[in-house]
């Protein structure tokens, strides 16, 4: 190592060549918001486009870093690469991720065809970082077939990964009353795949009954990919096989139907949204203090224009 900076350039290229520590170095400089991130993400983005991302979804104690790791090993069986993104929950006192999930896939870290990171949720609502759809540009980039996407255990606000993910997973257990909840919190509707995991504890029947009676109250289009149920028990890999072959299922469905062209550009559009709301607000950050919007709070205060003509002012000088 001489210790110089390593051209972005050249860490894309080691990184489509499959080495592990220029994909670690490019997924750093994304979640630090490094100044070289719009060249990292134009570096990129020439190479995305074809990883399959999966997103783990559920409440806590439903077994999903478990069930993350035997998917992998699933996987692995059939020749896929697999990236792994595991957002963990910030620590209050160090702002950074607890990292429980890595240590919990311990089985794979010698086997090269797999890339497993964690990320601190920083606090951000929804269960996922804010640097992970760049981050998930890396992994693509660097020759993932599939990338599985593991939310932080928060419950009911998981929904937001169906936003980043071509298919949503939602995992459930017997004995935890999360039919009931997955009815209220809406997550019926972004589940592609449900499973029922620790289905060899008493209620695994009666979830998946209760789920299916659920589903099929749902109104779908003709033709709409209808959610299989597994059951599933992760820690010895039954069922296991059975979620992976539907994954596989519900790709072909969504490029045959068209429906993988139209979530990844609905993807695309909220990340192109977000990223221009961020500029806006770090621009009025800038002003936040500003003699002129004093001035604008003072006429609006006197009467002299009203609040509505004095935020388009200020966006004018943005």
């Amino acid at each position: 190592m001489t210790g110089r900076a390593t051209p972005v350039a050249e860490l894309v290229e080691q990184a489509q060549a499959g080495e592990a520590r220029a994909v670690a170095r490019l997924i750093s400089l994304v979640e630090s918001q490094s100044p070289e991130l719009r060249e990292i993400s134009a570096a990129l983005s020439p190479h995305t486009g074809r990883a399959h991302i999966v997103g783990l979804t559920g409440a806590p104690g439903v077994g999903k870093s478990t069930s993350t790791s035997a998917l992998v090993s699933a996987l692995r069986a059939q020749d896929r690469r697999v990236g792994v993104l595991a957002v963990d929950p910030t620590s209050p006192f160090s702002g950074g991720a607890l990292l429980g999930d890595r240590i919990r896939m311990q089985d794979h870290a010698t086997d090269d065809g797999v890339y497993i990171r964690s990320m601190a949720s920083r606090g951000h609502l929804g269960g996922l970082s804010v640097a992970a759809p760049q981050a998930l540009r890396v992994l693509d980039a660097a020759g993932c077939d599939v990338v599985l996407v593991e939310t932080v255990g928060v419950g009911q606000s998981e929904v937001e990964v169906s936003g980043l993910a071509d298919t949503t997973i939602v995992m459930l257990a017997p004995g935890m009353g999360d039919g009931i909840q997955a009815a209220k919190a809406g997550i019926l509707e972004i589940g592609d795949i449900f499973v029922v995991n620790k289905a060899d504890r008493d209620g695994a029947a009666s979830t998946r009954r209760e789920l299916r009676s659920v589903i099929a109250m749902t109104e779908r289009p003709d033709g709409a990919w209808k959610p299989p149920i597994i059951l599933t028990v992760a820690t010895t890999g039954e069922g296991v096989d059975e979620v992976a072959e539907q994954i596989a299922a519900h790709r072909i469905h969504l490029e045959e139907s068209g429906e993988l062209a139209r979530r990844r550009l609905a993807r695309v559009r909220r990340e192109i949204e977000a990223l221009a709301l961020s500029e806006v607000h770090q621009r009025f950050a800038g002003v936040s203090g500003d003699s002129r919007l004093d001035a604008l709070a003072a006429d609006v205060l006197s009467g002299a224009i009203d609040p509505f003509a004095a935020a388009d002012t200020l966006l004018g000088t943005l």
